[in-house]
């Protein structure tokens, strides 16, 4: 018998095609419950949840082999040892964790093969643990820094079941600084599964996907103490782990002089000195107030380095005048019809091609937002999506180009009626601790919900809500562009327009005060030749760029762009 939606719970509200709904797994639990998370597409029988993302069909599947259905994990078998007990304690003991902390977390002794060491060596086994169950098993070499886990199991926290009825947490880098922390008293410690990334490297999703897969018990956690190691690696992870978990929760330890992390703080000088470390800790940041002896390191590495720039935007010549600096706001403005929204698409395809970007985007302007795939993907596949003069990408493009799209893209479709900046932000501090975007596109402005206050003008209003969002790009580290379209402009006595700047922006000069860079795309349409010109008019810190413009040609067929 065929299924329906309503077999699913599924209220499609007696409508077909594309259709807005709540979801029957997550909406009831929600603190808006009457949010429409849910996107049903009636005749391909297809439904994804963009909060809890359950996804699925009436045929029983909704993956189309492009990664879209919830990940699934295999739970390895665990069967704790008591070979060699005597061995693991003593190991254990040389880092002053006691017997009974080893046994209560069910640690035991093993043999593994080791890849990085080329033979089948003892192992110390510690199993991950979600509810009273094994989740994943982390397997150390015995006699040597080597490190491995259960290939397709899920990655959390080690340490989860200690989180329960409590509000907040300490986190640490490896296993044994989570038993050092019990030992000096300190059991709501989570220890990250893969230890830190590599000093000053570029995060990736797949290296922090503990985080989205413990989302829900790190939810109501209201303080977060980040205690990793104090090396470069760690200063890293402490830096993306307070990017991702939200800098307004997080506080940091500072390990005293010769002390790398918890287990050498216990080592050296003892358990109570351990806990005082974890006690006497600073918010991150420290709220309103900044000593000049706070910043010494950032201060000799700046003098070290030098300053740095923004990234490349992907075109050379636009580099020399802008480039892309994490944790800015840059407003990019230009008449109907000129291109900002093709314009900006292309740049960040370009960011998420060639610098690994991950980018969130509410641009409702650009809905349905199969349509705006489509434009992505004829930038980043360079064929035209629909037929044409010249030969459309084909069935195994289409597949390659959207696996890309998912690793790169997370799209904001927030409820008409409450398209605020508050809900996007909202939505962007999700989006930032599950996909770990770097870029956020808000597009445009005008189509965003703008009921104010009584008392506030309009100028007052705009000034708050670019204040949020510029306060939003540098907790999170985050580059955010706002597209906000001019008053109407006086033509000139040839019937073409000027340029605008950010100061002829409808509403408020704080536009312009307010953004780090201002952008204008601008074409003269009585030339018919696809030229488009760039116009960078605002760049408040010299190292990002500087005023100028940027001449571009554009390709109507697949709507990429070249500099002359």
């Amino acid at each position: 018998m065929t299924k329906t939606f309503a077999d699913y719970d599924i209220d499609t509200r007696g409508r077909t095609g594309n259709v807005k709904t709540t979801c029957p797994q997550c909406s009831a639990s929600r603190k808006h419950p009457k949010d429409l998370c849910l996107s049903v597409n009636t005749e391909k029988g297809v439904w994804n949840c963009h909060h809890c993302e359950w996804s699925g069909g009436l045929n029983g599947s909704s993956d189309w082999g492009l990664g879209r259905s919830k990940k699934t994990y295999g739970r390895p078998t665990y069967q704790p040892t008591d070979q060699h007990q005597e061995r693991l304690f003593e190991w254990f003991s040389k880092r002053g964790i006691l017997q009974e902390l080893v046994t209560r977390h069910q640690i035991s002794l093993t043999q593994k093969y080791f890849q990085s060491i080329g033979k089948e060596v003892d192992c110390i086994q510690f199993p991950y643990y979600r509810n009273d169950e094994v989740v994943n098993i982390k397997y150390r070499a015995l006699d040597a820094k080597a490190f491995m886990q259960e290939a397709g199991a899920e990655k959390i926290f080690y340490g989860l079941d200690d989180l329960v009825g409590l509000d907040w947490v300490v986190i640490v880098e490896g296993e044994c600084d989570k038993l050092a922390c019990e030992v000096a008293g300190v059991v709501n410690v989570l220890s990250v599964p893969d230890g830190a990334p590599p000093a000053n490297s570029k995060p990736t999703d797949t290296k922090f996907e503990f985080i989205p897969n413990c989302e829900r018990e790190l939810s109501g956690l209201k303080n977060i103490v980040l205690a990793v190691d104090n090396d470069g690696p760690g200063k890293t992870l402490e830096a993306e782990l307070a990017r991702r978990l939200g800098p307004e929760r997080c506080y940091r330890v500072q390990w005293p002089d010769g002390c790398k992390d918890a287990n050498d703080v216990l080592m050296q000088l003892g358990k109570d000195r351990l806990k005082s470390c974890l006690e006497d800790v600073t918010p991150w940041p420290i709220a309103g107030i900044v000593e000049p002896k706070d910043l010494i390191d950032e201060v000799f590495q700046l003098h070290k380095e030098g300053w740095t720039g923004g990234l490349s935007t992907g075109w050379n010549s636009v580099d020399q005048y802008y480039t892309v600096k994490p944790g800015q706001l840059t407003i990019v403005t230009g008449i109907p019809g000129h291109g900002k929204s093709e314009w900006l698409d292309a740049m960040t395809i370009n960011l998420a091609d060639q610098q690994g970007w991950v980018i969130g985007v509410c641009s409702p302007e650009n809905w349905p937002l199969e349509d705006h795939m489509a434009k992505l993907l004829e930038k980043h596949n360079g064929q035209p999506f629909g037929h044409g003069p010249t030969q459309r990408m084909d069935h195994s493009d289409l597949v390659d180009g959207i696996k890309w799209l998912q690793e790169h893209f997370v799209f904001f479709s927030p409820p008409e009626d409450n398209m605020t900046i508050e809900k996007i932000l909202d939505l962007a501090r999700q989006a930032v601790a599950r996909y770990g975007i770097n870029g956020l596109v808000i597009d445009p402005w005008t189509e965003l919900d703008h009921s104010r206050p009584a008392n506030l003008t309009e100028t007052e209003y705009i000034s708050r809500c670019l204040t949020k969002v510029r306060r939003f790009a540098r907790l999170h580290n985050v580059h955010v562009w706002f597209v906000a379209h001019p008053t109407k402009l006086r033509s000139n006595d040839n019937g073409t327009y000027p340029v605008p700047t950010p100061y002829d922006i409808s509403g408020s000069s704080h536009w312009r005060n307010k953004a780090d860079n201002c952008l204008t795309v601008y074409r003269d349409i009585a030339a018919d030749d696809q030229r488009v010109e760039l116009h960078i008019q605002k760049i408040r810190f010299r190292q990002v760029g500087k005023v100028g413009a940027v001449e571009f040609q554009w390709n109507s067929i697949n709507g990429r762009y070249s500099c002359f």
